[in-house]
């Protein structure tokens, strides 16, 4: 038996002015998108935006349903949004923050695991590494350089 560790390298920002313009611009839409998130029981509004290689930035935010398991994150709502409206189209980047009414949030929120495992596929379909940044309604920025770096032992279309 042997023990090994899995290593997550990723970048921190200070802020979102430190980022290079064109995802400063991201994360700006995507901080744009949680305000319209229809999250009416968990007040956790979420926003994502995810930039194409032909330059669109498509958004997304949380839909919440009282049947909890009907709602939809962020994330998975623009990177649908954009293989429907823009097939063929390359990913770039996705860009992910929170805001709340009822509490500051002030450190990265990450996306869940549903959410991972799409990110997977669109890198796997875009044939390059996923740039994802992270923040939350404020605070520090996280970026990650490829979805391997969020979810390590990834499950592969091969593995069918």
């Amino acid at each position: 038996m042997r023990k090994e560790q899995f290593i997550c390298p990723y970048e921190v920002y200070d802020s979102k002015e430190e980022l290079p313009q064109q995802d400063a611009e991201l994360l700006q839409r995507a901080h744009d998108a949680a305000r319209n998130a229809y999250a009416p029981y968990s007040k956790f509004n979420v926003g994502a935006a995810v930039r194409l290689a032909n330059g669109v930035i498509v958004l997304g935010n949380n839909v919440e349903n009282a049947a909890y398991p009907s709602g939809l994150c962020a994330e998975r709502v623009a990177m649908f949004a954009a293989m429907a409206q823009y097939p063929g189209v390359p990913f770039e980047a996705l860009a992910v923050t929170a805001w709340s009414a009822t509490k500051a949030i002030d450190e990265p929120v990450a996306p869940c695991g549903a959410c991972r495992q799409v990110m997977v596929e669109v890198e796997q379909f875009s044939k390059r590494p996923l740039r994802v940044l992270c923040q939350g309604d404020t605070g520090v920025v996280m970026v990650f350089d490829g979805i391997e770096s969020l979810m390590p032992f990834i499950f592969l279309d091969k593995f069918l």
